[in-house]
Order: structure tokens, then C-alpha cells, then sequence
């Protein structure tokens, strides 16, 4: 018997992972979280199988659905959207694991901020304008934030900042981060990302959250913000398929 976290992606059953979608028709058991995974990731579970939305449970009650799994021999699908390694709370659910001694796996699954740039048609790692993702976000009612880890402080990078759970904190957002990125800098909200109602808007630090109170988005929603994200043009090329930078793959022919 084995417990597999499962990424399910941000939303869309397309963009499960070939061996995501294996393990989710092989488990009699299947746990999801259903404010964040829609039913169909889950529509193809075994007949039979034992279906179950987390989304209103504990942690305790969570955990002894998987114990009775684990004394029936069942293997139990634990399916988180997104990556579950990026604000997934799986790491408590395995502390509880390994107190009982139940195995687990984990299958990633492809993270919001790469289906929002996927869907977006753009790159979020421009040469020399950005090569660093930030992924982070605000504290608000949730989890504390570990005292170093501001927002001041990754502003101060310039990297291109992916924040999550802080739709709600926009005025904070545009107090932080504008005198290090500048009023115009370029952000997307990025809300249900793979869901059918999916939406983007696109503004700057300035006017963004007039727009999102006018799109009334209150939830659900990723916060980009970068230079990379704007209509960058005048940029070198990376020195990937550069002629004039010989690598083992491709070494300089001479003449």
C-alpha cells in the first residue's frame, strides 16, 4: 500500500502528467482537494473506488482515511493542484505518515505560474532583462512568514515575482513593490489558471487593482510582476544557439 501525492496541474485534466493520470485509475481510494481541483481530474477513477473531497475535512480527518486505506491495503490517490511541493500542506500529512510508518510517493504536476506563462505565450526569464522566478507570498490570515522572507527583499532582485494568496493584499503589493520595479511595471493576475472560466488581466502596479476589483476577483488568483512580462523587444538572444558560442553539442567548426 502506498499513498501518492499527485499534482493534478492548475485545473485543466489535460495537463495531468501521463503517470498522474495512471495512478489516479489505479487508486481504490481518492482524496482530492476540491476547492482547488476540479472533479474531472478525478473523473477517472476506478469504479468503486472511494471518492472523497478534502476540501472540507481536517487533517486528522484526512489522515485516518488514509490509515483505514493502509489497513485494507489500499493504495490511496492524494491529489493537490498544481506542483504538491509548492504550497501543497503535504509536508504535515507526511510527518503523520512516518509516524505511522505508511509509504508514500510523490508525482509532480505542472505549477500555476508555468501554465500562466504557458497560456500567456510568453517567457518569464527574458535575457538580461530576467533570469530569476520568485515564487513566494503573503501572509495575510495564513501561515506566518519567515522573517527574511519580504517581499522588500525579493523586490530588491528584480527578479520576476510570481506571489500567490495575496489577491486581497494588492494595496500592500503596490506599496512594496513600486519603488524598486517602478509604477509602470507590468503585472498579470493570473485567476483559475486551467479552469474554464480562466482569466487574465494585465496592468501595472499602479492600476491593477482597480482592475481587479472591477473583474471582482477575490480569490484563486496568481499576482505576476516584472519587467519580463511587458512588451519587451530590445533584448540580446540567449547564448543557447548563438554561432559565436561554441558548446559540446554544437563545438565551433573551423575553417
Amino acid at each position: 500500500m502506498t499513498v501518492h501525492f499527485i499534482g493534478a496541474g492548475p485545473g485543466d485534466p489535460e495537463l495531468l502528467t501521463l503517470k498522474a493520470q495512471r495512478l489516479i485509475r489505479s487508486c481504490p481510494v481518492c482524496l482530492y482537494a476540491g476547492s482547488l481541483v476540479p472533479e474531472a481530474v478525478v473523473a477517472e477513477a476506478p469504479e468503486g473506488a472511494r471518492v472523497l473531497d478534502t476540501a472540507p475535512m481536517t487533517l486528522d480527518e484526512t489522515h485516518a482515511e488514509i490509515v483505514a486505506a493502509h489497513a485494507l491495503g489500499q493504495d490511496v490517490a492524494r491529489v493537490h493542484s498544481g506542483d504538491p511541493s509548492l504550497y501543497g500542506a503535504i509536508a504535515e500529512q507526511i510527518r503523520l505518515l512516518k509516524r505511522d510508518g505508511i509509504p508514500y510517493d510523490i508525482c509532480p504536476g505542472v505549477p500555476a505560474y508555468a501554465a500562466a506563462a504557458a497560456a500567456l505565450g510568453q517567457e518569464l526569464t527574458v535575457p538580461e532583462v530576467a533570469q530569476s522566478i520568485v515564487l513566494t507570498r503573503v501572509s495575510m490570515k495564513s501561515t506566518s512568514m519567515p522573517p527574511r522572507e519580504t517581499l522588500e527583499n525579493f523586490a530588491a532582485t528584480g527578479a520576476t515575482l510570481a506571489i500567490h494568496l495575496g489577491i486581497r493584499a494588492l494595496r500592500e503589493i503596490e506599496r512594496v513593490l513600486v519603488p524598486h520595479y517602478g509604477p509602470d511595471c507590468p503585472v498579470v493576475v493570473a485567476y483559475r489558471v486551467g479552469w474554464p472560466d480562466e482569466a487574465f488581466l494585465r496592468g501595472t502596479l499602479t492600476d491593477i487593482r482597480e482592475k481587479v476589483r472591477a473583474a471582482k476577483i477575490t480569490r484563486t488568483a496568481l499576482i505576476l510582476v516584472g519587467p519580463a512580462l511587458g512588451e519587451v523587444e530590445d533584448f540580446r538572444d540567449s547564448a543557447l544557439y548563438d554561432p559565436d558560442m561554441p558548446h559540446v553539442l554544437r563545438p565551433r567548426v573551423r575553417a
